[in-house]
């Protein structure tokens, strides 16, 4: 009994569990079907949004083209337009260029007619005079010839007396006119280009916002002062001027590079040895450009063109060149100025004379760090650019070192010694302060080992900087001892000149 009933119970449970399964199977199976459902939509809607984007992109693709072709018609509607305009001026042109070459042949054909009869006439009047001659030989029974030349012998001999006196007389008046006329042109060519005379100076004043500013272009015990005055060959002068500090240095160069660093440094407000070297880099380079562009600007107001690019940059350069307290640019441009009024006059080669006195100072571009006289490097600089002959003569003998063979040789001469000569030009003491201060660099700078040399204090000191791998310390006091009895022994100078040598060491290193 207990064993039917264990049956009977495991049957029944059998049963119970294979309807849980089909139960859950079904469930299963229905939540399948669900979700098979859902994505199905969801795929569905997908597709639709796809479909329906797709169209739009479509549409857009479309109208993006109908304008992209619509602007190609319109812009070869438009250079057709511009091409038929211009076929029909060319149309017009090339019609007037006929009408006119129609014209100018029956012009040439009257005056081929007339020249025929002009011939014609001339002809028939020789003819007559050749009769007539003969038959007033025939008459005074004598030749042309002989009746010529007895007649001219009577005449001489009457009028020899009275020749040599209009001659005389006509020699006197016509060298007076000259004069007068001489005298005329070139007072009126300097009128024409009368020019303000600018003094020159030898110092520089760079203004600071306060006196705080003042300390730190110091630095502690000098040092930031020091380096600038090193490194730009200056000499920085912080006195008790409020909001200013002066720059002084006979160089001008020097003293424009040397302002325009220190602005910068006192802007920017970062002043140490480090950025001293990097500004004052920036500012050379900033000159630089400054004088390229002062040398086209005086290309440009001398009337000269073609020009070779190095020609017009090394004529920049005199923009910081004097000579006797004249700036050198402004004085080539008005050479050049003066020479083109007086060539016109003199019915000269403007073109030659303006351009021979612009460039006949260029080579003191150059004589500081060349040997030679400044013609002579000119004259160099001049070929060595295929510079027109003609004006590399004028430069070669506007000091006469080569005899002037040409008017507008003579007439750039003038130029120049007028442009120099007139009241508040040049002044002697400038020049000569400029020739010693640059004789006392180039002293020190024939020593071996030295780097650079710097005279500073309105030339009462010589500040030099030496390579330290070429001249220790003892070599130092030597050295300085050595440059000072040159200088007793080559130079006159009023005073005294401080010789200062200064030797130093860096090591740079980066952290990486």
């Amino acid at each position: 009994m207990d064993v039917v009933g264990i049956i009977i119970g495991l049957v029944i449970g059998l049963i119970i569990a294979a309807a849980g399964i089909a139960y859950a199977y079904r469930t299963g199976r229905k939540q399948a079907r669900d979700e098979g459902a859902v994505l199905r939509n969801e795929a569905e809607k997908t597709l639709v949004e796809a479909q329906a984007r797709a169209r739009e992109l479509l549409v857009q693709a479309k109208d993006e083209s109908i304008r992209t072709r619509e602007s190609a018609e319109q812009e070869f509607k438009d250079r057709r337009s511009e091409i038929q305009k211009e076929e029909e001026r060319q149309s017009r042109r090339r019609a007037e260029v006929e009408s006119q070459r129609d014209k100018l042949d029956q012009r040439n054909k009257a005056a081929d007619k007339r020249q025929s009869q002009l011939d014609k006439l001339a002809q028939d009047v020789e003819k007559l005079q050749a009769e007539r001659v003969a038959a007033l030989e025939k008459a005074a029974a004598m030749t042309r010839e002989d009746a010529r030349n007895e007649l001219l012998s009577a005449v001489r001999e009457e009028t020899r007396n009275d020749m040599a006196r209009v001659i005389r007389e006509v020699e006197a008046q016509t060298r007076e006119t000259a004069d007068v006329r001489a005298r005329k042109i070139v007072i009126e060519t300097m009128q024409r280009v009368a020019t303000d005379t600018v003094a020159e100076k030898a110092v520089t004043t760079v203004a600071i916002p306060n006196e705080e500013v003042k300390g730190r272009i110091i630095g502690r015990n000098g040092r930031n002062v020091q380096s600038f005055e090193q490194a730009a060959g200056v000499d920085v002068i912080v006195d008790d001027s409020p909001d200013a500090v002066t720059i002084a240095c006979f160089d001008p160069v020097r003293r424009e590079i040397a302002r325009r660093a220190l602005d910068a440094l006192v802007r920017d407000g970062r002043i140490q040895p480090q950025r001293i070297e990097k500004t004052l880099e920036d500012a050379r380079r900033d000159v630089e450009r400054i004088m390229w562009d002062e040398g086209e600007r005086a290309v440009e107001e001398a009337g000269v063109s073609n020009l070779p690019n190095e020609v017009v940059k090394t004529l920049g350069r005199l923009k910081y060149r004097t000579s006797y307290g004249q700036n050198q640019l402004y004085h080539s441009v008005e050479a050049a100025r003066l020479a083109g009024l007086l060539a016109s006059e003199f019915k000269a080669d403007v073109k030659v004379a303006k351009m021979g006195a612009l460039l006949h100072d260029i080579g003191k571009a150059l004589d500081r760090e060349n040997e030679g006289t400044h013609v002579q490097l000119g004259v160099e600089l001049l070929r060595r650019f295929n510079i027109n002959p003609k004006v590399v003569h004028c430069v070669e003998s506007h000091h006469h070192d080569v005899a002037q063979e040409t008017m507008e040789a003579v007439i750039v001469e003038i130029a120049d010694a007028i442009s120099g000569s007139r009241p508040g030009a040049r002044r002697e003491s400038l020049e000569n302060y400029v020739k010693r201060v640059r004789q006392l660099e180039d002293t020190a700078r024939a020593f071996p080992g030295v780097a650079e040399s710097f005279a500073v204090q309105a030339g009462r000191e010589l500040r030099i900087i030496v390579r330290p791998e070429q001249i220790d310390d003892l070599a130092c006091v030597t050295l300085s001892r050595d440059i000072a009895k040159r200088i007793e022994d080559t130079m006159e100078y009023p005073g005294q000149i401080k010789v200062t040598v200064v030797r130093e060491t860096r090591v740079v290193e980066y952290a990486k």
